[in-house]
């Protein structure tokens, strides 16, 4: 790694945290809105094709950072619990 190359790396770490926690909190609102459908008693095939698509999501973008190698895709994981803390907070 030379130095000129750790400002890009620095750059990509901090976008991909941030795309991430954005992409976490749409995660997780979608598993609060699954979560109130089930407590309701909506149609389970909706319910079903909502969770199926937040699992192929979560797989895809994960699976895209993790093409681009093992630092960017622990900033969108980090990101992503960073998401999970702060929709555990709002849930209390």
């Amino acid at each position: 790694m030379t130095h000129d190359a750790f400002p890009s790396i620095a750059g990509l770490a901090l976008a991909m945290a941030c795309a991430g926690f954005v992409f976490g909190r749409v995660y997780f609102a979608a598993l609060r809105r699954t979560a109130v459908g089930i407590a309701a008693g909506n149609r389970w095939m909706f319910l079903l094709a909502f969770t199926l698509g937040r699992y192929g999501a979560a797989i895809i973008l994960l699976g895209l950072s993790a093409q681009l190698g093992a630092i960017p895709l622990l900033s969108m994981f980090l990101g992503f619990l960073a998401a999970r803390g702060v929709a555990l907070h709002s849930a209390k």
